[in-house]
């Protein structure tokens, strides 16, 4: 301020009369041509009139002013149309006449041209400074060939940083100047962009700020057409279009020298435009984008940096800067899987990720990048060719994700592995991870898809990979099945060796037949191929014991370095080996009638010799697990069925200890090394037993064989049995053959037409000459499983006389013998008699020593014998009952 009027100074060319002429004139500045000058748009000095009516202009040469007044008086001395529009409109265009003003002083040393501007009334000079302070900024970015303003006491410099940076007072830019002189300012923080918001209320500069509103995060100041009041784009001007493709493309440009990772941030969001004007910009903005090279690849080429070279901001030197190691959107991927360096890793392995955009880097939504999941990448990886150690490089970027992304693991469920043999396949699930190196049988094994050691890290267990562990290689479907060919690859010509002692090696460990690997192809003493479980070793403890014809070879002594465990446990024959029951592996399993889970049992015992059973049964009952399986389950009831002792099943002999069997059964001869609990659970027999039809009838032909001493106890034995298996149940009486022959209570065999069975003691003396069978508990159902009378059906008869009558105790013996027996004394009164005749109903008579009275009395002469008689019925009623 200066005499109360507001000046302002520049130090650019000083006004001549070309320019006061182009002032006069309101057409474009005489210096629009000039190189860097400031004021080629002819339109700024305009604004003066808004604070004064009388702006002059002085240089060191002399002075012009302007007065609305002196105007007006010029105006009206024409007279005519031009005074009476004046009467009309008070208002005179001031600047189209300058008058000299010699008496204006020159201006301030230092500066070239001055303009002095006497405020009209009711204008706050002041007020006009400091907005000219806060402005200066905007004035400097528009006015490229402005160093400085000073506002009053405020000064506002430029300075150039190079690189195309600069920095206005304590603000940064990053500079880029397009075609037309398009430029765009983007705010800076030190060296990092600092985007504008699409609320910061940024509008349009042509040069000087419009009221087009712009929602970029950079700046424009383009020469955009202006309506004459200097606020919006003229409508329909069609250097409109041509300066929003000039625009777009140095945004691109722009875009190219911001730092690869914070590019994305330059992309305008999603929203609506600000103005029609903001929304061809953004449009334009954004098509260019996805069409110029400017996200930075995962693989740029060798040498070239991922950040384009400095430039002075200018068009044409960022074009030159060339597109390499750069990517179009619309031709871009991008890496939809979180890992540090994973995009950089990938393009480095295989040219089918050079379109992948490089780490730290989110394209924009809209620009048609496109993504790449987790399933993508895993589905593209399976055709990389990469050494084992870039594999687990790439495992480990992706491990952090892979815990903390729900449902990552899922979508990796196809990533390669390499094997050790060198092939990839794809899942994890389906690989084994080696324990301690290379596992045994990897190598020739190549079903087993073993990882190579180098590529294995604790990812692949994440996915699903397990360790190669001896159990996890046993367990493994691929061996088995390996396993299962493998004879009939020998056969072939094929070489199963590598595959066999990669298996016993696994095997070494145990001492317990595997089932699983009974078909591992060796060879025999005679070099010929053959399965492990169709050989016994050469020193086996049941090589002698096998039958000549069983389908079993001596292993070969190529195999002699093999510990003996991993042998057996391969199903070579050493020792009887118990296994848990299986049909496929014991034979006849199939039909044996045990219920609920067997137990374990003894394998191989089809293989033995008949005349070897003897030897055979001495090394089960020596060893502590067959002899346990021996004694029950399985193993017992197919020994029942097969053994031989001297020739003959195990059931048709008794054991030493059996004298109940005396004479039904040959008692067996001592067996070294074999006890009676063996020989029992063989089927040796040490009492009687009656399951069905055909014990039922060997044991009736052995009690018919006059060949046979047989006492009567021990028939009485053998027919109780018979009764008892026919009265639950066990046997039907329509599958049985009634005998021809009957061993009777005196130890002879008699026809069975002939004789009766016994069910009554007491009638037995009255049978005269009739055989007599043991009837036992229950005589009934013997006699109609020998289809033979009962005794009291053929003897039936009335005592003579009624003796002498009396309770039971009234006799000493038959009080001694209830005591000594545990009884109570029958019911009823016993009748005695000296002599005790029968009448018999077929007009016989008898003597007997005790005979049944009416109701529950006896008669006898034989007190003691009448006792036992009636003590024996009431058992049987009991029992009946």
């Amino acid at each position: 301020m200066v005499d109360g009027e507001l000046r302002v100074a520049n130090t650019g060319a000083p006004l001549d009369a070309a320019g006061v002429a182009a002032l006069a004139a309101l057409r474009a500045s005489a210096k629009r041509d000039a190189a860097g000058a400031t004021g080629r748009f002819g339109v700024g000095f305009a604004a003066v009139l808004a604070v004064c009516t009388a702006p002059r202009l002085v240089t060191a040469a002399g002075g012009v002013a302007f007065s609305a007044a002196r105007t007006a008086v010029e105006v009206a001395g024409l007279g005519g149309a031009a005074a009476a529009e004046l009467a009309r409109d008070a208002r005179v265009p001031v600047l189209r006449l300058a008058w000299p003003a010699p008496e204006e002083e020159p201006p301030p040393p230092g500066f070239a041209t001055e303009v002095r501007l006497r405020p009209a009334p009711g204008t706050d000079p002041h007020g006009l400074l400091d907005e000219l302070a806060r402005t200066a900024g905007d004035l400097l970015l528009a006015l490229p060939g402005l160093e400085s303003v000073t506002a009053g006491a405020v000064t506002v410099a430029r300075t150039d940083l190079g690189d195309g940076r600069v920095r206005i007072g304590d603000a940064g830019y990053l500079l880029v100047t397009g075609e037309a002189g398009v430029r765009w300012a983007l705010p800076l923080h030190g060296d990092r962009p600092a985007p504008y918001g699409p609320d910061d209320g940024e509008v349009l500069h042509a040069p000087t700020r419009s009221a087009e509103q712009l929602s970029l995060p950079a700046r424009l100041v383009a020469p955009f057409p202006l309506d004459p009041d200097r606020r919006r784009i003229r409508a329909g001007d069609p250097g409109v279009d041509v300066l929003v493709d000039v625009a777009a493309a140095a945004y691109a440009d722009l875009v190219r020298r911001v730092d690869p990772v914070r590019r994305t941030a330059l992309v305008p969001g999603p929203g609506f435009p600000r103005s029609p004007l903001d929304g061809r910009l953004r449009d334009a903005l954004s098509a260019t984008l996805a069409r110029t090279p400017w996200l930075p690849a995962a693989a740029p080429p060798t040498g070239t940096a991922r950040t384009d070279p400095s430039s002075d901001g200018s068009a044409r030197t960022a074009r030159s800067c060339g597109d390499a190691g750069l990517l179009a959107p619309e031709r871009a991927e991008w890496l939809d899987v979180p890992g540090d360096g994973l995009p950089e890793l990938l393009a480095e392995a295989d040219p089918a990720f050079s379109r992948l955009v490089a780490s730290g880097v989110v394209p924009p939504a809209g620009l048609g990048v496109d993504p790449v999941g987790a399933a993508a990448l895993a589905e593209r990886l399976t055709g990389v060719d990469a050494a084992p150690g870039w594999w687990r490089a790439l495992y480990a970027a992706l491990a952090p994700a892979v815990d903390t992304v729900p449902g990552l693991a899922a979508e990796l469920g196809a990533l390669p592995v390499p094997l050790v043999d060198g092939r990839p396949v794809p899942g994890p699930a389906s690989v084994l991870l080696p324990v301690g190196g290379d596992p045994t049988g990897a190598a020739v094994l190549p079903e087993l898809r073993i990882a190579h050691p180098d590529a294995v890290h604790p990812l692949l267990r994440r996915l699903g990979a397990a360790d190669a562990d001896r159990d996890t290689l046993l367990d493994a479907p691929a061996l088995h099945a390996a396993v299962e060919r493998s004879a009939d690859d020998a056969e072939a010509g094929l070489d199963t060796v590598p595959l066999a002692r990669a298996v016993l090696a696994l095997l070494d460990t145990t001492a317990a037949p595997d089932p699983r690997f009974g078909a591992l192809a060796l060879t025999d003493d005679d070099g010929r191929p053959a399965r492990a479980d169709e050989l016994v070793l050469p020193d086996a403890a049941v090589r002698d014991l096998l039958d000549p014809d069983a389908p079993v070879g001596v292993l070969g002594p190529e195999w002699a370095d093999v510990p003996r465990d991993a042998l057996v446990a391969a199903g070579v024959l050493d020792r009887f080996t118990v296994v848990a029951f299986d049909p496929d592996v014991l034979h006849d399993a199939e039909h044996y009638p045990g219920d609920g889970d067997p137990p374990p049992a003894v394998r191989d015992l089809d293989l033995v010799a008949d005349d070897r059973w003897p030897a055979a049964l001495a090394v089960l009952a020596g060893d502590r697990d067959t002899r346990a399986a021996l004694l029950t389950g399985y193993t017992a009831w197919w020994l029942s069925r097969h053994v031989r002792l001297d020739g003959r099943l195990a059931g048709t002999w008794r054991l030493r200890s059996a004298t109940g069997l005396t004479g039904l059964y040959d008692e067996v001869g001592a067996l070294p090394g074999v006890d009676d609990a063996v020989l029992a659970a063989v089927g040796v027999r040490d009492r009687v037993v009656v399951d069905g039809p055909d014990e039922v009838a060997e044991l009736l032909d052995r009690l018919a064989d006059p060949a046979r001493t047989v006492t009567g106890e021990v028939a009485a034995a053998a027919y109780s049995a018979l009764a008892a298996a026919v009265a639950d149940g066990r046997v039907d009486l329509d599958d049985v053959d009634p005998p021809d022959r009957v061993r009777t209570v005196t130890g002879s065999v008699a026809p069975t037409d002939r004789a009766v069975v016994v069910d009554a003691p007491w009638v037995l003396p009255a049978l005269d000459a009739l055989p007599a069978v043991p009837g036992g508990p229950d005589p009934a159902a013997l006699a109609e499983l020998l289809d033979v009378p009962l005794a009291s059906d053929r003897v039936a008869g009335t005592a003579r006389g009624t003796g002498t009558p009396g309770p039971w105790t009234a006799d000493p013996e038959v009080v001694l013998a209830l005591a000594a027996l545990g009884e109570t004394a029958p019911p009823g009164r016993l009748h005695r008699h000296d002599e005790l005749v029968v009448d018999l109903d077929d007009g016989g008579t008898v003597t007997v020593p005790a005979w049944p009275g009416r109701g529950d009395d006896w008669h006898a002469a034989d007190p003691l014998r009448a006792l036992v008689a009636a003590l024996a019925l009431r058992r049987r009623v009991r029992m009946l009952r």
